[in-house]
């Protein structure tokens, strides 16, 4: 048997789902230094939805796009929690439509009865913290992948 590698999926748009702390972990490294502006954040309180509408760098074709010399990419992506009782946030103006605002992770901090907190970490000391049920959350590429503008891959100072 061959494990899986990221050049397996490279055309194939993303579509994954999390249950669990460990689900979630897979789903955080794929939407690392995803950005968007914050008019793209919607938390649906009677349906209990939080969504992201993300600009997603393509970290399963970066070593595609090394190996071959091509571009690096990025697709929109909507980041879907289901479950959340609330939504509070840290160092997000959610005043300034222009603010675009950068995933930096996504963690979940259990309670003893399996509810918690889904915490999305944002670059300059931001946060977004929901209160959820469970952990219930989905990532779908929702476009065709683009050349990342900066054509770089991110980089974060040490």
């Amino acid at each position: 048997m061959v494990d899986a590698s990221f050049d397996d999926g490279r055309e194939t748009p993303l579509n994954l789902g999390a249950e669990c702390a460990e689900d979630l972990t897979v789903i955080s490294t794929l939407v690392q230094d995803a950005v968007f502006p914050a008019n793209e954040m919607s938390w649906r309180a009677a349906e209990r939805r939080f969504a992201l509408l993300l600009n997603r760098f393509r970290w399963e074709d970066q070593p595609s796009a090394e190996k071959r010399g091509r571009a690096y990419e990025r697709v929109q992506s909507l980041l879907v929690v289901d479950t959340v009782l609330g939504v509070a946030s840290q160092g997000v103006d959610r005043k300034d439509k222009d603010i675009v605002l950068s995933l930096l992770s996504i963690s979940f901090e259990p309670e003893e009865d399996g509810s918690g907190y889904i915490v999305l970490t944002l670059a300059g000391d931001g946060a977004i913290r929901l209160k959820v049920e469970a952990v219930q959350l989905s990532l779908r590429d929702v476009t065709r992948p683009y050349v990342a503008p900066s054509k770089q891959v991110p980089g974060h100072d040490t």
